[in-house]
């Protein structure tokens, strides 16, 4: 499933970086193709989960971590929904900057996500949830400093509306990510 937040986000920043009104609607059909595929793999971990007679942590952890890899995933698909929504025509300076840190987020919580397999012996995974929690820092910085310009540098009512929104869920994207981290770090808590 981590696999699908990386494929959305990189979707996501090369949408961002290339953007172009007329190709949104088919990027918002190939992001929605990652996010049923990661639908799907909650399903395969679910039924799964449901054979299994002993798991190695407690299947409510097990599902929380999983409705939470989800929750990133569909966030980023928000994210070009809300720009379609709200008929974007070009992104601004720090969408592009939020959605590069949302490519590094994923890319970290793939590499926790691989290493939690050995949560009790890993010597790597504690960084790897200390750097998702900075950079969600950093993405709260942005989301801070974008707002903050938009309000003072553009006089569009319904743009500052739009982006007011879209700012809100990049920042999600992020803190989806975070929640992540910190759902493995409360499973290797407990069970360590």
């Amino acid at each position: 499933m981590a696999g699908y937040c990386c494929q959305a986000a990189n979707l996501l920043n090369e949408t961002m970086n290339n953007f172009k009104v007329d190709q949104l609607q088919e990027d918002i059909e190939k992001m929605h193709f990652i996010e049923h595929s990661g639908d799907q793999t909650r399903h395969v971990v679910i039924e799964n989960l449901a054979k299994e007679f002993i798991t190695n942590i407690e299947r409510e952890d097990i599902m929380a971590i999983t409705e939470q890899i989800d929750d990133v995933t569909d966030t980023i698909e928000d994210v070009l929904l809300r720009m379609y929504m709200c008929n974007v025509t070009s992104p601004r300076e720090y969408a592009l900057k939020m959605s590069a840190i949302i490519v590094k987020c994923c890319d970290s919580l793939k590499k926790a996500l691989e290493e939690f397999q050995n949560f009790r012996k890993s010597d790597h995974l504690h960084d790897l949830i200390v750097e998702i929690n900075h950079l969600e820092e950093e993405g709260d910085e942005l989301f801070t400093q974008a707002t903050r310009d938009l309000y003072l540098n553009c006089n569009d009512v319904k743009e500052i509306m739009a982006w007011d929104n879209i700012y809100h869920y990049l920042e999600k994207c992020c803190d989806n990510c975070e929640e992540v981290a910190n759902l493995m770090e409360d499973v290797k808590m407990k069970n360590s």
